[in-house]
C-alpha cells in the first residue's frame, strides 16, 4: 500500500525513482540496512529528493529524525513526507522541520533534566555512582609488565581495560612524599 500511494505521488510530481530502500523490521533502532544504504547513496548524490510514505517510517525517533534530515538539507536533497504532507524544498516545510527541531531540542533538555535529577536523588540516598573499582593488586601489573607482557595482554589477565591497568601502575604510594610512615608534622617541622 505504501508503495503504490509512494509511486503514485512520485508520478504525479513527474518525479523519477532511482531506487526502493526498504527495511521490514520493527523497533526503534536508528541503525537500519536500507536506511544506511539511502544515507551513503544520498552522500553520492545519487538522487535529488528523498520521498517517504510518513516520517516515523524515517526516522524512529526525534533525535535522529532532525539529525538525519539535517544531514539530507546539508547535502542539498529535498525530503518529502507523503502522509505527513511534509516537503523540505518549500517555506512552509522548511518552518515544519525548524519546529520539529525545536521539539527535538526540547525533548533533549527533559531528558538531562530527568538524569540529572535522578543522579541527584540516588546520590542522596547514599547510592554510589559510576562503575565499581578495580580490586587489582598492583604487583601483579608490575610483575606482568617486567616479565615484557603488553598493556594489552596484562589487561586482558587481569581482566580489566588497558587504562585502568595502567593507572594502578602509576598509582603512588599512600604515604605522604618523603615522609616514610613517619608523622607529617615531624616531618614538616624538622
Amino acid at each position: 500500500m505504501q508503495l503504490r500511494e509512494l509511486r503514485e505521488y512520485a508520478e504525479h510530481r513527474g518525479l523519477t525513482i532511482v531506487g526502493d530502500y526498504i527495511d521490514r523490521m520493527t523497533g526503534s533502532k536508528d541503525s537500519r540496512p536500507s536506511l544506511n544504504r539511502l544515507m551513503a547513496d544520498a552522500g553520492q548524490r545519487k538522487f535529488d529528493a528523498v520521498l517517504v510514505w510518513k516520517l516515523d517510517r524515517f526516522g524512529r525517533s526525534l533525535r535522529h529524525l532532525v539529525n538525519a534530515l539535517a544531514e539530507l538539507e546539508a547535502m542539498g536533497l529535498t525530503f518529502i513526507s507523503l502522509r505527513d504532507n511534509l516537503d523540505l524544498s518549500t517555506p512552509s516545510g522548511r518552518l515544519m522541520f525548524q519546529i520539529i527541531g525545536a521539539m527535538a531540542e526540547f525533548e533533549r533538555s527533559l531528558i538531562q533534566e530527568r538524569v540529572k535529577a535522578g543522579l541527584r536523588n540516588a546520590k542522596a540516598k547514599g547510592r554510589r555512582l559510576g562503575r565499581p573499582s578495580a580490586n587489582v593488586d598492583k604487583s601483579k601489573v608490575e610483575a606482568l609488565r617486567a616479565s615484557g607482557a603488553s598493556w594489552r595482554a596484562v589487561a586482558e589477565k587481569l581482566g580489566v581495560g588497558v587504562g585502568t591497568a595502567h593507572r594502578i601502575s602509576q598509582r603512588r604510594s599512600k604515604n605522604v612524599c618523603g615522609s616514610f610512615g613517619t608523622d607529617v608534622e615531624e616531618v614538616l617541622h624538622a
